[in-house]
């Protein structure tokens, strides 16, 4: 044997010594290809797809600070006792509030299943009466102000009253209740129509709130509402039924849109109170002849007001309202885009009643015929 063969030899004697070590060898698993977050646009912007699921989900929400000043009774200011000698004062009403918003959305045989909540979140030195405002901080106001569920037309849960979210808010005002126009937490029971050509409909069985607001038996209060929308405005009525007073109220508003840039408004509505003026229950008078729906004082009462936007930035937002006991109110403001999402809004407010007993206010200032205010508010949506 030669050394070439020697050398030969050897050499496949290491390759098969190899081969048998390399089968015992540790394999490492590849990795999974990561699983990147789908973009959901069939509801609109903001939602993606819960890995795994066919349900898409938005989280959003704002931030927003206001600092106001001015008379109780126009909810700007706030009051307090003066540290040194213990007379009561006007004082800064400044309040911190952080909202969480949650919606979702999926297609199903039945319609499409949403969902939404709303929590917010309050830091303030109160807006109570002069017990509850020393000078101190508020940081147990958390509520829940949505909670609903959605199939198709039919919504149960924690909403605000169809009797104004259907016919919309008092216009893009601040203080849009300085004459108010219902009440507005209650858990629901509704269902939506929309016919598809501006027609749409709602009826709501609804639970109420508060001492006066929430139904004393079995039997609901009642929503109907009917729109006609048009690229021109709207046209919208709502009727409410009050099942703990036996009383009916009902509002009508018209909307039109002039131009891009200006928006007008103008409601009116009627309730009876004739249970309402009754010596008995003892805690209707206390609530000044108003049930959940007929907030307002007497009989009718009136909104209008309008938007005029300046500029994609700016826009000028005014509101009047008055009512059957001479309440008035008037509230103006202009809001600033300062950078997408984030917005700074001046409003200036005047209220004026002609009877204290059972006013749009009470307490220190409840013997004042006006009360004036201003809000100047930050506020970051995201």
């Amino acid at each position: 044997m030669n050394i070439k063969s020697l050398l030969l030899g050897s050499a496949a004697a290491l390759i098969a010594v190899s081969g048998a070590r390399a089968a015992d060898a540790v394999t490492v698993a590849e990795p999974e290809p990561a699983e990147y977050v789908k973009i959901c646009d069939v509801y609109g912007a903001g939602y993606f797809y819960i890995p795994g699921t066919e349900t898409c989900l938005r989280i959003g929400g704002y931030i927003r600070y206001d600092i106001s000043a001015g008379n109780r009774g126009s909810f700007d200011g706030a009051h307090t006792f003066d540290d040194l000698n213990g007379d009561a004062q006007d004082t800064w009403h400044k309040q911190a509030r952080f909202t969480l918003r949650t919606w979702t959305g999926q297609e199903t045989e039945l319609g499409t299943l949403k969902t939404f909540t709303e929590t917010r979140f309050n830091f303030g030195n109160g807006s109570g009466g002069v017990a509850s405002n020393l000078n101190g901080g508020d940081n147990t106001a958390v509520s829940l102000n949505f909670a609903w569920i959605q199939l198709g037309g039919l919504r149960v849960g924690k909403d605000e009253s169809a009797f104004n979210t259907f016919i919309g808010y008092a216009g893009n005002v601040i203080q849009d209740t300085l004459v108010p126009y219902g009440d507005f937490d209650t858990n629901v029971i509704q269902y939506y129509f929309d016919a598809g050509n501006g027609f749409s409909a709602v009826l709501s069985l609804e639970e109420g709130a508060g001492a006066v607001g929430t139904i004393d038996s079995y039997v609901p209060h009642v929503v109907g509402g009917v729109k006609w929308t048009q690229g021109w405005g709207a046209i919208t009525g709502v009727v409410a039924y009050d099942s703990n007073y036996e009383e009916v109220a009902g509002k009508v508003r018209l909307d039109v849109n002039v131009n891009d840039a200006f928006s007008l408004f103008i409601m009116g509505g009627y309730g009876s109170d004739h249970n309402l003026k009754k010596p008995f229950p003892e805690v209707a008078l206390a609530a000044g002849d108003r049930g959940f729906y007929k907030q307002w004082g007497g009989n009718w009462a009136v909104w209008g007001g309008g938007t005029y936007k300046f500029n994609e930035k700016t826009s000028f937002n005014v509101q009047a309202s008055y009512d059957d006991s001479k309440d008035f109110g008037l509230a103006a403001n202009v809001a600033y885009v300062v950078v997408p999402g984030f917005t700074v809004t001046a409003e200036v407010d005047w209220a004026r009643t002609d009877h204290t007993q059972f006013g749009n206010w009470t307490g220190i200032d409840a013997d004042k015929k006006n009360a004036v205010g201003g809000i100047l508010r930050f506020q970051r949506d995201f």
